[in-house]
């Protein structure tokens, strides 16, 4: 099975309290925490936009108006900074602006994330779609989502990404079983276990947070009853595509290799603001000579 259409529309859940992070996030989304000057957030939506998905759907919460407000325009703001001809922050302010057509729709009940991508089901319609966390950043020079969407044009289901990560680890992450698919790079998702125990673990292939779904996904969620942490888990849905016949069934994955981070926890917070930086022209040359100096003394 051929999907019809493009891939165009991308689903962000961003509903989570950031408990990780208070006191910081006591009044503030965890998705706005800055990424060096940026919001974690804007890196997600600037990705999505790179790989063609101008259509956002952000599932939030309570508490979360600051998300819609930033990726809406000020014209005060732009107002000021044009009258002082700082055009730099002029365009910056503009870009996160010009990302693509953002809707809001709010997740009332905590009840995971295969609840957060069910309560994009109207918006969403029939057509394949992403689903991108938001605590995960990938590094925009390594291509991860068009690969994705390729993969899944080309298989009809729905395509996960995997990561390798120390098995000592993998209970941290859902967990795939897969097997080499001849003649390609990519590979089919023979089953899924959430969160397994080290000794149970049938991989050290981690799922990470970014997916394209195939619309039946929905009718799968629905059915789903709450799993692990009494949520309902996407995996489960998953592992249930994974296994069924006829259209939208099959899974496969992407091994992705490059530059990503896990903002929602401190160490890799800290790890992506500080290699970000180190990476800009007008912070590097400073920085990287003063981290230099700074480990040394250590």
């Amino acid at each position: 099975m051929t999907q019809s259409r493009r891939v165009i529309k991308a689903v962000i859940p961003a509903a989570g309290l950031g408990t990780r992070f208070l006191p910081a996030t006591k009044a503030m989304p965890k998705e706005m925490l800055p990424v060096v000057d940026e919001p974690a957030i804007q890196y997600v939506v600037a990705e999505a936009a790179r790989a063609g998905l101008t259509d956002v759907l952000m599932v939030t919460g309570r508490s979360k108006r600051a998300l819609e407000d930033h990726f809406d325009r000020v014209p005060s703001l732009e107002a000021t900074l044009e009258a002082k001809g700082d055009t730099e922050k002029l365009r910056r302010v503009r870009e996160a602006t010009s990302l693509g057509d953002i809707h809001y729709i709010r997740q009332r009940d905590p009840k995971g994330l295969g609840h957060a991508v069910l309560c994009a089901k109207q918006h969403v319609g029939d057509e394949a779609f992403a689903v991108l966390l938001g605590d995960d950043l990938i590094d925009e020079r390594d291509e991860l989502l068009s690969i994705m969407i390729d993969v899944q044009e080309k298989t009809g289901g729905s395509v996960i990404a995997l990561m390798e990560v120390d098995p000592q680890q993998i209970s941290a992450y859902g967990c795939a079983d897969v097997s080499a698919v001849d003649g390609e790079e990519f590979v089919k998702v023979n089953g899924l276990v959430e969160k397994p125990s080290v000794e149970e673990a049938p991989s050290n292939l981690a799922v990470i947070g970014r997916y394209i779904l195939h619309p039946r996904v929905f009718e799968v969620l629905d059915e789903t009853g709450p799993g692990r942490g009494g949520e309902i888990q996407l995996t489960d849905a998953l592992q249930t595509l994974a296994s069924a016949e006829g259209p939208g069934s099959g899974v496969h994955a992407v091994i992705f290799r490059g530059r990503r981070y896990d903002t929602g926890d401190k160490l890799s917070y800290i790890q992506a603001v500080i290699s970000l930086a180190c990476d800009r022209a007008d912070l590097g040359p400073a920085l990287v000579p003063w981290l230099k100096d700074f480990v040394a003394k250590r």
